[in-house]
């Protein structure tokens, strides 16, 4: 649920004056700033198959985007600038239509290749067309992932490989507030035109929020697979990635469509404030494209907090080479 009055702060809302900085998820977060290794020399990073099995706190915000915005087209931040400039993006992996809506943060206490950090952008739903067992084609809509970041090699690579995620690497800062709120900042790998290996962190956020859970709230469980009792899917189906020149190998494409069903479940699910405004330079200046992420929202807004959550990844439902037939 969105605030579109950046000026009305909500009872609750975090205040960041004080701050404990939090060391990163992972130290293989590739965040160092000195990295400038090339794929070639690079260690090969171990197949981790699916189904993985996961301990996370995630932390999430939705918004509705209608069918005219989506219409209009996503933004250019949607997409990181390998998929971008590839059919992952093109019109012929499929048309956004608007929906549900959803950033995602993710801290992994566990799962198949370690700790890490993650961020997800989920811009509603998407119209695509594949082949049918005739050959013929038909139409389907899901959900999908347009943009992903992670603070190890190991999830970026394996993430690419065994779904289709299109997962690339950034450096995650995390703080926690002696308001009991919690502070989180994304530094990308991506955001230098110049380095296309993706060596080395941003200098400034792709990305900042900052998550206060409402005082008096009693905390309850929470499954994302009941939102398919409200008819709303969470099952993600994802194009073909192209492959990137990652200075680590992290960067593997796939030839195939994936259709993935992501599980997630917690005990003990807090509803809060999300601050969502974005970084400002020393003269106040803007660094990113929105002043609150994305456009059209407000600087605060209602989320939730899965603490302590199981979640759960098993091997693509199903997967498809993209269309051929012309019916």
């Amino acid at each position: 649920m969105a605030s579109n009055d950046d000026n009305n702060t909500p009872a609750d809302a975090p205040d960041t004056a004080d701050v404990t900085i939090l060391a990163p998820k992972n130290a293989d977060s590739s965040s160092s700033s000195s990295s400038s290794s090339s794929a070639s020399t690079t260690e090969t990073i171990p197949d981790a198959p699916a189904p993985w099995a996961m301990k996370a706190d995630v932390y999430f915000f939705s918004w509705w985007m209608s069918g005219k915005q989506a219409k209009a087209g996503l933004p250019t931040m949607a997409y990181s600038p390998l998929e971008a400039a590839s059919d992952y993006a093109a019109p012929s992996s499929g048309t956004p239509v608007g929906g549900l809506s959803m950033v995602q943060i993710l801290r992994y206490k566990d799962s198949p290749v370690g700790a890490y950090d993650e961020l997800i952008v989920v811009p509603g739903s998407f119209d695509y067309t594949r082949d049918d067992a005739q050959g013929r084609k038909r139409k389907d809509r899901n959900p999908r992932i347009s943009r992903i970041y992670v603070s190890q090699k190991h999830t970026c690579y394996n993430g690419r490989k065994n779904w289709g995620v299109p997962k690339h690497l950034a450096r995650f800062d995390w703080a926690s507030n002696t308001d009991g709120s919690t502070t989180v900042k994304v530094f990308p790998h991506d955001m230098n035109p110049q380095d296309t290996a993706e060596a080395n962190a941003s200098p400034v956020p792709f990305f900042q929020a900052t998550f206060k859970p409402w005082r008096f709230a009693p905390s309850f469980p929470l499954r994302t697979s009941w939102l398919d009792y409200l008819g709303i899917t969470s099952t993600l189906v994802l194009p073909p990635l192209p492959q990137g020149t990652g200075s680590q190998g992290e960067l593997p494409g796939t030839d195939r469509w994936y259709k993935i069903v992501p599980q997630q479940y917690s005990r003990r699910t807090m509803v809060g404030w999300f601050d969502i405004a974005q970084h400002r330079d020393d003269n106040g200046r803007l660094t990113g494209d929105h002043e609150n992420f994305w456009p059209g929202l407000g600087r605060w807004q209602l989320g939730m907090k899965m603490e302590n959550a199981d979640l759960a990844l098993n091997a693509a439902e199903e997967s498809w080479e993209p269309p051929r037939s012309n019916l």
